[in-house]
């Protein structure tokens, strides 16, 4: 009995001492990864990585990850010939694969969220407009426009959808002076607009869209989603 024991002691503290190597181990591969990993050509102001998974030394051995968190703030991409800021940006990778010397990997699929506040979609517009939240999933735009010589300033409550998995699209729902010949034409010139989002990962795509009061958010998923160190 003594031996026995004795036995389970040993078991207990060496399991002890795995664990803890196991737990640094991961910790130093998340603070390593947090520092490397690019999502795409965009760039992160400071990017967190989250390994899941128990233990961690026998995933890094098969060089292969179940799932991995990824959240990114401050990330500078691109809309049409203007760089676009999102506030913040998350994704969950399943299946995730390294390649032979660490320096990328590949998820067999990803999916997240997108924050971009109406600030930095103002900025984006390249047209003289305001951009706020509208109360109801809608956004407010609104702009200044020339008619009969004179400067008038129009709000429109407006819709936002993701068109072709890449762009963001907003339209007014309807236009003050709808109807009179011209006036619609020159509204919606100022407060319609499309904008593709650039430097996402190869194989992610825009998903769905949702207005809300700090910002619009958008689904993201990818499959195949190269991450590149």
């Amino acid at each position: 009995m003594r031996a026995l024991r004795i036995l389970l002691i040993v078991a207990v503290v060496l399991g002890g001492v795995f664990v803890g190597v196991d737990r640094l181990a991961v910790a130093y591969a998340e603070s390593e990864a947090a520092d490397r990993v690019r999502l795409g050509p965009a760039r992160a102001g400071s990017t967190d990585v989250d390994i899941k998974g128990f233990p961690f030394l026998t995933q890094i051995m098969d060089e292969r990850f179940d799932e991995v968190d990824v959240a990114l703030t401050g990330v500078e991409a691109t809309a049409g010939s203007r760089k676009i800021r999102i506030s913040e940006m998350s994704a969950t990778l399943h299946d995730v694969t390294l390649n032979g010397d660490y320096t990328s990997a590949r998820a067999a699929t990803a999916e997240g969220t997108a924050l971009i506040s109406y600030a930095d979609l103002t900025a984006a517009a390249e047209r003289d407009v305001q951009i706020a939240h509208g109360g109801n999933g809608k956004v407010k735009v609104t702009g200044s426009i020339r008619i009969l010589g004179r400067t008038v300033t129009r709000t429109v409550l407006s819709t936002v959808t993701v068109v072709n998995g890449d762009t963001i699209r907003v339209r007014a729902d309807e236009v003050p002076g709808e109807g009179i010949p011209g006036v619609e034409d020159l509204v919606r010139q100022r407060t319609d607009f499309d904008r593709r989002i650039g430097g996402l990962p190869a194989g992610m795509k825009l998903e769905k869209v949702e207005a809300r009061e700090d910002g619009v958010a958008i689904a993201v998923t990818g499959k195949d989603v190269v991450l590149a160190g």
